[in-house]
């Protein structure tokens, strides 16, 4: 673990931070990247353990329901078993295998869910660190391009700035020459080379 992981996983000790598979905005910052390997197996990782938790919670209700049912059946039988009904003894028997079966499922899902969070807690720190090593990567990145490409406008800026003074002068230069030749020459003559000239350019 380097300097730095070590400092955000101490600053990030005690928080509470929901799992990020579940949050839309948190795959909608990978919509324009290609895909991760690390960010694709840490996901699964924690999609695995989110269904193996809610399997336990499921089915811990379902043997509280079974085990209900069985107690019921057990007390119901209580007399007839006691009175040496050999059916009722077995029928007995067997809701109490029935019932030590229940409990050691239930505490085997209990411990589960023990274990369970604290593993989707570690993933989804991980899965953290490396969302906003990969975010801030690409921040730097475009940071960078960003300035490459405002000095590329800075320059073009000043350069189409000075191309402008260009064509206006010419075209001061234009109206100047224009002027003279026609003050000089009259507008006889000047319409003759007008056709010459312009004439001869447009043919081209």
């Amino acid at each position: 673990m380097s300097e730095l992981d070590s400092k955000f996983k101490n600053a990030l000790a005690g928080k509470k931070i929901p799992p990020l598979t579940l949050d839309n905005k948190w795959h909608r910052l990978f919509t324009q990247t290609q895909p991760d390997k690390r960010l694709q197996r840490l996901e699964k990782e924690i999609g695995e353990l989110l269904k193996k938790q809610s399997k336990a919670n499921t089915e811990i209700k379902k043997i509280k329901r079974l085990k209900k049912t069985l107690m019921q059946e057990i007390m119901d039988n209580a007399t007839a078993s006691s009175s040496g009904n050999e059916k009722a003894i077995k029928k007995a028997e067997d809701n109490k295998r029935l019932l030590a079966e229940c409990n050691e499922k239930i505490t085997g899902y209990e411990d589960e869910l023990f274990e369970v969070p604290r593993e989707i807690d570690k993933a989804n720190r991980e899965l953290m660190l490396l969302t906003m090593q990969i975010c801030y990567d690409r921040l730097k990145e475009n940071e960078r391009e960003i300035a490459e490409l405002s000095e590329w406008i800075r320059q073009v800026r000043e350069e189409l700035k000075e191309k402008v003074i260009r064509k206006e002068e010419m075209e001061d230069t234009n109206h100047e020459l224009y002027s003279y030749m026609h003050d000089i020459f009259g507008a006889e003559v000047i319409d003759i080379f007008d056709m010459k000239y312009y004439n001869n350019e447009s043919g081209k």
